[in-house]
C-alpha cells in the first residue's frame, strides 16, 4: 500500500540554494553525472536524466513529488481520485472488467500500472472522437476560422 510518508520528497528539505544549483545542472543536457568517494564517473542514462530533471524542476518551484511504482495496490477511493471520477463509477467500470483488479479479502484493489494502461486507453478514445467531431464540423462547413481566432 502505497505511504505517502516514505514515497514524497518534499522541496522544503532541500536548500533553495542547493534546489538551485541542481536545476542548473540538470538545464544542461548531458551535463550530470555521478561521481563516487573514490572519483569514479557514471554518467547518467538519458532515461534517468529526464526524471531527475524534471523532478529536480518541480521541487525548485516548491512542488512535492510522490513517487510511485507501477505495481503499487490503489483502494477505490485512491484509484478513483487518481481518475477524477466518483469511487461508484470506478467500482462500475471494475465490474464491468473495464479496469483489472484484485480482492484483498472483501476490498478492491488496483494496480497504478492497470489505471494507467486505462487513463491512456480512455484518452486515445476521447481524443479520436473529438478528432471525428472536428473532422464532422470542418466538412460540414460549420467551422468558422475567422470567428474562431477572434475569441
Amino acid at each position: 500500500m502505497l505511504t505517502t510518508r516514505n514515497n514524497r520528497l518534499d522541496p522544503s528539505l532541500i536548500p533553495e540554494e542547493v534546489l538551485a544549483e541542481l536545476a542548473k545542472a540538470f538545464a544542461k543536457p548531458d551535463h550530470v553525472a555521478l561521481i563516487d568517494a573514490q572519483g569514479n564517473r557514471t554518467h547518467l542514462p538519458e532515461a534517468l536524466f529526464v526524471h531527475f530533471a524534471r523532478i529536480v524542476r518541480l521541487m525548485s518551484e516548491k512542488k512535492a513529488v510522490v513517487m510511485v511504482p507501477e505495481d503499487e495496490a490503489f483502494t477505490t477511493q485512491a484509484a478513483a481520485n487518481y481518475l477524477g471520477v466518483s469511487r461508484q463509477h470506478l467500482v462500475d467500470l471494475l465490474e464491468k472488467k473495464e479496469i483489472p483488479y484484485h480482492k484483498v479479502g472483501t476490498h478492491r484493489r488496483v494496480t497504478f500500472k492497470d489505471l494507467l494502461v486505462f487513463e491512456r486507453r480512455r484518452d486515445k478514445t476521447r481524443r479520436e472522437a473529438l478528432d471525428k467531431l472536428a473532422a464532422d464540423v470542418d466538412a460540414a462547413g460549420l467551422y468558422d476560422s475567422d470567428y474562431a481566432g477572434e475569441q
